[in-house]
């Protein structure tokens, strides 16, 4: 059973999802699920077409927004338009987590929602140490 982490109580990250972890997700009161992961990136991980026939039929919302590495500037911004708009809570998943955590918090550091201090102090308390990141986080951070 994967675990769900806390990053607050809108925004919520999770290594790889089972389609089994689906209707737990649903019956945990999740709206959204976004899928940080490209496709085919590993054997044996649920097809996206998989995950979203499991999501939408749980009643949620299924978005992919899949990257490798470090999250591009169109990722960022899509997640930062994706945190304003989309229902929550929102559960987003990849291998292990830390690519879901770092869009969310360049997302939150772009838009202004946050401050680099509370991103990394929230990104901690979901057991992930985005310490390293502190630098980019303000430069993206909105200035005066």
């Amino acid at each position: 059973m994967t675990e769900f982490r806390e990053v607050n109580p809108d925004f919520w990250v999770a290594e790889q999802l089972s389609v089994e972890d689906i209707a737990r997700a649903a019956a945990n009161g999740f709206k959204t699920i976004v899928n940080n992961r490209p496709e085919n990136e590993e054997v044996g991980q649920p097809s996206d077409a998989e995950m979203k026939a499991a999501v939408e039929r749980a009643g949620m919302s299924y978005r992919v927004l899949p990257f490798a590495g470090p999250p591009p500037p169109g990722i960022v911004s899509e997640t930062a338009a994706l945190l304003e708009r989309a229902q929550g809570p929102i559960l987003a998943y990849c291998r292990s987590g830390r690519r879901s955590i770092t869009a969310w918090a360049l997302a939150q550091a772009l838009s202004g929602t946050r401050t680099p201090d509370e991103i990394v102090a929230l990104a901690a308390k979901a057991g992930y140490d985005l310490s390293s990141a502190k630098q980019a986080l303000q430069t993206l951070a909105p200035k005066g």
